[in-house]
């Protein structure tokens, strides 16, 4: 054999250090692009409407408290959470939700129907019959979701 054409020590070395260097980036690299990129490769997840109970409840001009459970699973937990929505119509035909959520500190608000507004006693936080601000600190209107009927039941969007 030619001593031209043997590979010295130093260069075995080298070329071994280098490719197991390589190997090791594609181990670790791989994973890491992947979780790096996946939510931008997730799937926009649906909007599902949870039932919230009769139309004929709502009266007219009026919000009207409705309360409902939701069940969500996430691997092995189990998470079972109340949820509450104020449904208001003007026409008994658009419905729309509001949630009972201050949008300062996430208190529950009420509804005061002689002064006709939200109130939230954490902060005196005060919003109209349609969710707007009217005074206090909250930053921004009630949360509005999305409302239909079928069969004189109604359906919030969740999701």
């Amino acid at each position: 054999m030619n001593d031209d054409n043997r590979l010295s020590r130093r260069g075995f070395l080298s070329l071994a250090t280098f490719s197991l260097g390589g190997l090791i980036s594609l181990i670790v690299g791989i994973p890491a692009i992947s979780y790096i990129v996946s939510p931008a490769r997730k799937k926009v997840e649906e909007i599902n409407f949870i039932p919230l109970g009769a139309a004929d409840r709502v009266t007219v001009g009026e919000p009207t408290l409705f309360r409902t459970k939701i069940t969500q699973r996430a691997g092995w937990i189990i998470d079972e959470r109340e949820l509450s929505y104020y449904v208001l119509t003007e026409n008994n035909r658009e419905f729309v939700a509001l949630s009972n959520i201050c949008t300062h500190l996430g208190c529950r608000v009420r509804w005061v129907a002689d002064e006709e507004k939200f109130f939230c006693p954490c902060h005196n936080g005060v919003f109209d019959k349609n969710g707007a601000v009217v005074s206090g600190p909250p930053p921004r209107p009630l949360d509005r979701y999305e409302v239909k009927e079928e069969n004189g039941q109604l359906f919030v969007a969740f999701g």
